[in-house]
């Protein structure tokens, strides 16, 4: 693993965004390689702590690695950012700051035995953290036709999601489909016809979430991220597809109300108080620049918000 395989994806729109100062505490639930973080610790300086996050044992290794020279600053954990409350509450640690990237790192999609890409063959994998059992293999072949067609529709946003599930059941009748160039194989033969994208794209991604329980997990940790950061603490967000930026997007609209009553009442009972001041009224996107150096970039979508 070489320093130039991993680009942060909207580097300093994240920094700026973050308002970090010396002696800050930042949690950082999607540590990855550790390119964030390790501007995020030259920003907060020796005094400054980090408690850094991420499921996958080998990113982890990575990430220490590049990190080194501030190990003693950096609380690592080798847990799903949906405990991030049960952790904090652990290392007794208040954040000043909270990043969330939600995007695959590049050993995810470079690897194929990590069965994220169907660009070149491996196994149909797609965990995050190895020691969870369900697998994108498990799901393809012992999942019914309905909840498969409901899964890559939900998931994938895929218009075709009954088609693909045919034929993705009648193909595992006559073999177990094992492999990610099998299933793209599968979908490409169905899905026969000019398209911008492979026509397996879709049902990937839709199978990785469910994996993953990815937009489950997301909501889990926008709700404990609000609760733990100080007032005036940040919270930023970068997404990379519609399902992930519209959760995000509706968490910061709802806090930011100070009512949540239903529109028929005509006092408010609820006495809610908002909590979130939106930073970003539209989400912040690369630039033609920054795609270019790194086109993995351009789906990603930032929003931040700020404490009350």
């Amino acid at each position: 693993m070489t320093e130039q395989t991993h680009i942060p994806v909207l580097l300093s729109e994240t920094l700026d965004l973050l308002n970090l100062e010396a002696n800050k505490h930042v949690i950082d639930g999607t540590l990855g390689l550790g390119g964030h973080s390790l501007e995020i610790l030259k920003k907060i300086g020796p005094k400054g702590k980090l408690m850094a996050f991420d499921q996958d044992e080998r990113n982890l290794e990575e990430a220490k690695k590049r990190l080194k020279k501030y190990e003693k600053q950096v609380t690592f954990v080798h847990d799903n950012f949906e405990h991030l409350a049960e952790q904090a509450a652990k290392h007794s640690y208040e954040p000043n700051a909270i990043l969330l990237d939600l995007g695959l790192s590049s050993p995810h999609i470079d690897d194929p035995e990590r069965g994220f890409s169907f660009q070149k063959e491996g196994p149909l994998d797609m965990r995050f953290d190895k020691r969870q059992k369900l697998t994108a293999e498990m799901v393809v072949n012992s999942t019914s036709e309905k909840d498969l067609a409901d899964i890559i529709f939900h998931y994938g946003d895929e218009r075709k999601s009954r088609l693909i599930a045919r034929v993705i059941v009648q193909a595992r009748k006559k073999s177990r489909i094992q492999t990610t160039t099998q299933l793209a194989e599968v979908i490409g033969k169905a899905l026969k016809g000019k398209s911008k994208i492979h026509p397996a794209t879709q049902t990937f991604q839709a199978l990785r979430i469910y994996v993953n329980r990815e937009l489950e997990v997301l909501e889990k940790v926008l709700e404990q991220a609000l609760k733990l950061l100080k007032k005036g603490g940040r919270l930023v967000v970068i997404s990379y597809h519609s399902l992930e930026d519209r959760i995000v997007k509706n968490f910061f609209r709802d806090q930011t109300r100070n009512c949540i009553c239903p529109k028929e009442l005509p006092i408010c009972q609820c006495n809610f108080q908002k909590k979130l001041y939106i930073l970003t009224r539209k989400p912040i996107i690369p630039d033609g620049i920054e795609v270019s150096h790194n086109p993995r970039s351009r789906s990603a979508k930032l929003r931040a918000a700020e404490r009350l």
